[in-house]
This record gives structure tokens, C-alpha cells and sequence, in this order.
């Protein structure tokens, strides 16, 4: 599902892959799903095929998949 959402200026837009990801619409950043931080795209590492959206970190990610992955 893609988010919908206004982009900010220099926010990209991509399409999330195993292992990699599409550039739909050029930018310099996108924005953590949990944090609502700016990920400069060079940074990127954490992302949900499923849910289409980036994490700033592993904590990030965990915290937004949830148990068992969040922390207790």
C-alpha cells in the first residue's frame, strides 16, 4: 500500500523491495514511519515491503512491527 500522504519538499517517493528499493519520485530524503525523522536516502537501510515505509534504525523498525520484535 503506498502512503498518500503530502510529501515535504525533497522527500522521495520509492517503492520497497527485498534488498533494495525503486525510486518513484526523485528526492534527497524520506520519513520514519515511527519517529517522523528525515532519512537522508544514502542512510536507508530499514524498510517494510508490506507496509511500504522506512525506519530510521532497528529499534524503529522493531517498534513499529510490534511483539515479538518490540521490546518488553
Amino acid at each position: 500500500m503506498l502512503n498518500k500522504t503530502p510529501r515535504l519538499p525533497g522527500e522521495a517517493h520509492l517503492l520497497y523491495l527485498d534488498n533494495d528499493f525503486d525510486v518513484l519520485e526523485p528526492g534527497d530524503f524520506v520519513i520514519c514511519a515511527t519517529t517522523g525523522k528525515k532519512i537522508p536516502l544514502h542512510a536507508l537501510t530499514y524498510w517494510s515491503i508490506e507496509k511500504q515505509e522506512a525506519y530510521i534504525d532497528a529499534k524503529a523498525c522493531a517498534e513499529r512491527m510490534g511483539p515479538p520484535y518490540a521490546e518488553k
